[in-house]
């Protein structure tokens, strides 16, 4: 059986994966309800999602779906499990190009450098493409640099 999924979401009580997936031999949508079990506070999201994407039970039905947007889905409901709100948890997935990387974790990084790529090849033009053109040139006109104090005092030849 194959099937097709079209909307992925959370249900918080009781904590769940909410699946809404077309069947492909016929046209009717359906919805499935996949209980996240034995998911806590401290559990590992990315762990949490490949568990239950390889799930005997539900691999057929989360074939379609990519293992980022599971484990998106299980950072919502750990958030939630901490008592924060729909909108905290959604600014974390959100770009930010103010932010300095430098302060958090490597497994954020991970997430945000993910989110750049999947942002790059989105925006990237092939060769392919009907408005690709191989040669592109641009004149960056200089700005006229401002002179620094440092620069006029050490006149030592150098």
């Amino acid at each position: 059986m194959s099937f097709e999924a079209k909307r992925c979401g959370v249900q918080f009580s009781p904590p769940s994966i909410v699946l809404i997936y077309q069947h492909k031999d016929e046209n009717k949508l359906r919805k499935r309800i996949i209980p996240v079990r034995h998911f806590f506070k401290h559990s590992d999201c990315s762990t949490a999602a490949e568990k239950l994407k390889n799930n005997p039970r539900h691999r057929a039905y989360l074939d379609s779906v990519p293992c980022s947007q599971l484990e998106k889905l299980h950072v919502i409901l750990k958030d939630h499990m901490k008592g924060f709100s729909l909108e905290h948890s959604l600014s974390s997935y959100r770009l930010d190009p103010e932010e300095d990387l430098n302060k958090l974790d490597d497994k954020e990084l991970a997430r945000k450098k993910g989110q750049m790529d999947g942002l790059f090849e989105k925006n990237r033009r092939h060769k392919d493409d009907p408005d690709f053109v191989y040669d592109v040139e641009k004149d960056f006109t200089k700005s006229t640099q401002e002179k620094c104090s440092w620069d006029e005092e050490s006149d030592d030849g150098f």
